[in-house]
């Protein structure tokens, strides 16, 4: 029985879902090593494209590992932890190295700041609730906030590279870097509503 148990887990965790959860994973170092070397080190532009090109293949990811998980029931508790973790990784670490490429300063660096602080926050809440087997499920508009972040990072990720073939390239990023602080607050408050009153309940 135990030797079909441990086939079964390292079969899911095999799982074509997974790997690309893996796969976005990995993208990060990928992404932010052609940023950092086309900034600090005066890098050619081409590295930028590289990086969005690379990101765009990891947004995708996040599609379909759902979307193959849900179609090929291969739906499992490794991925249910890795998903939520490798788009926060993915969103936070890009989110930094722009910020250090001073793609966004000033008061986009708040925008920045809400997004990275909405994230810990729900996460928090979602490990402690997870403690008292409560489910948190994700909204509609939490799936619109991811979307209009990876948007926002992808046009800011162009930065330079692609303001020299469209102009607004990077004042789009910062307006979808804004809206989606906006959604971010409004998630984040709906998300720690829900979870309030089993906080109260567990102190009761």
């Amino acid at each position: 029985m135990n030797s079909v148990t441990t086939k079964g887990t390292a079969k899911s965790a095999l799982s074509i879902p997974n790997i690309l959860t893996c796969g976005r994973i990995a993208a990060i170092p990928v992404v932010v090593g052609c940023v950092f070397a086309q900034s600090v080190y005066d890098g050619p532009l081409w590295l930028r494209w590289i990086a969005l090109a690379v990101f765009i293949v990891a947004g995708i990811t996040d599609f379909l590992d759902g979307y193959y998980a849900r179609i090929w029931d291969q739906q499992s508790a490794l991925g249910r932890m890795l998903d939520p973790i490798a788009d926060k990784l993915l969103v936070a670490s890009c989110l930094l190295i722009l910020a250090a490429d001073d793609a966004f300063h000033g008061w986009a660096l708040w925008a920045a700041i809400v997004i990275l602080c909405r994230e810990i926050l729900v996460s928090g809440l979602r490990e402690y609730l997870a403690a008292l087997r409560v489910s948190v499920p994700v909204t509609r508009l939490a799936k619109w906030k991811t979307t209009a972040q990876l948007v926002a990072i992808g046009f800011l990720l162009a930065g330079e590279a692609g303001n020299m073939i469209f102009p607004f390239t990077t004042l789009i990023g910062l307006v979808l870097l804004w809206l989606s602080a906006i959604f971010t607050i409004y998630t984040g408050w709906d998300y720690f509503r829900s979870g309030i009153h089993h906080l109260i309940e567990d102190d009761a």
